[in-house]
């Protein structure tokens, strides 16, 4: 009760003047759309939950320069949170993702991923967690922040860092490690490069994973050959479902499913970026294909996987944002398979998107703003 009062009775609010209204592109669409903050450079946001459901109207929103904050998205109040680790900001890196662990109201424990810089100008990404102190509710702090997990190996360049975090039903973290745009180490097994990972809550690999008895790195492996994840989410059935930027083309959203090889650099329904092929998913290759793809891109950076009952007809659906696309898109997922539904304009680039707790819709512009989408006609 005291998170519940400490939320209802504000905290240092800096109410946030309005600086335009939604995008024209997106006047045609079966939602309404109300601007609640704005940011600088925002790349991740999570609504605090319980037993996996969204329990209030206050989220965490990531700045990839390397700032947390708290939002009430009912008034568009934000707070600086202190104690965020130190991020390289660089490319596509800086700080990334953030989960609520599922015992938050009694651990009080967050997770972030973040870009961290390594030796001889090499990069990696990595993870880790701190207890969110919310007692001062003009100064909520991270304390006592503790990496558990890093990518190996480190290397040059900026981008494909991927980090996105899902908590599953097994009581397990799932986190996305992007190829680094080097290829090969999506299928090496000696690197967690290019791999979906099934992890302990303190970063260790988790028991049954597929390579578990081989020991090492490989026994964090949970499905490898992927390029850049940006997208993942379990499905109210349990399935988990991740978004993945194809090369030129070839987009994808999988359905993953343990020890499964997904194929990059090998196949993709996509080419190279200097036009060179790359042959495409076919029966019998040995790798698993997406269940929808899109060529040309849309650049999907996130995945939301609806359970509210706002939008009527969408629960169990994907809530895809799109990047170059410029777009939402929504997925129709029945059990294990997916079909395109709908695609949104929204008329700038969409970076992530989650769902508060009365079912509304939030996406994070990369311009900066936070909207929330409510359907035009309430049920």
């Amino acid at each position: 009760m005291w998170m519940k009062r400490w939320l209802l009775q504000g905290f240092a609010p800096i109410v946030l003047a309005a600086c335009g209204g939604p995008s024209a592109a997106a006047a045609g669409n079966p939602f309404k759309v109300t601007q609640v903050a704005t940011f600088s450079t925002p790349w991740a946001m999570a609504f605090m939950t319980g037993s996996g459901r969204p329990l209030l109207d206050a989220a965490l929103v990531t700045e990839r320069e390397g700032r947390l904050w708290v939002v009430d998205t009912r008034t568009g109040a934000k707070t600086a949170v202190s104690g965020v680790p130190k991020v390289l900001v660089a490319g596509q890196g800086g700080l990334g993702d953030v989960a609520f662990d599922p015992e938050f109201v009694v651990n009080r424990r967050i997770y972030l991923s973040f870009v961290e810089r390594g030796p001889n100008g090499t990069s990696g990404a990595a993870l880790g967690y701190g207890t969110l102190d919310l007692a001062d509710r003009a100064h909520p702090a991270l304390k006592a922040f503790k990496v558990i997990w890093r990518q190996q190996p480190k290397v040059q360049g900026d981008g494909h860092f991927s980090h996105r975090i899902a908590f599953g039903p097994d009581g397990f973290l799932y986190l996305t490690s992007g190829e680094r745009q080097k290829f090969d180490p999506a299928q090496d097994q000696r690197g967690n490069l290019g791999k979906v990972l099934r992890l302990t809550t303190e970063g260790k690999p988790a028991p049954g994973n597929p390579w578990a008895l081989r020991g090492g790195i490989a026994a964090q492996f949970w499905t490898y050959g992927h390029r850049n994840l940006l997208g993942l989410a379990f499905a109210p059935d349990g399935r988990l479902w991740e978004t993945e930027m194809g090369p030129k083309g070839g987009d994808e959203l999988n359905l993953i499913t343990a020890g499964r090889n997904y194929g990059w650099p090998n196949a993709s329904n996509g080419s190279n970026y200097d036009g060179t092929d790359i042959p495409d998913h076919k029966a019998g290759d040995g790798f698993e294909p997406p269940k929808v793809w899109w060529n040309p891109s849309i650049s999907p950076s996130g995945l939301l996987i609806y359970t509210g009952d706002l939008f009527k007809g969408w629960k169990g659906d994907a809530i895809i944002p799109a990047l170059s696309g410029e777009a939402l898109i929504r997925v129709d997922i029945q059990g294990d398979k997916a079909r395109k539904a709908d695609q949104w304009p929204m008329g700038a680039r969409i970076r992530a998107a989650d769902q508060g707790p009365d079912g509304a819709i939030y996406v994070l512009e990369d311009n900066g703003r936070l909207l929330r989408l409510t359907p035009r006609t309430r049920p």
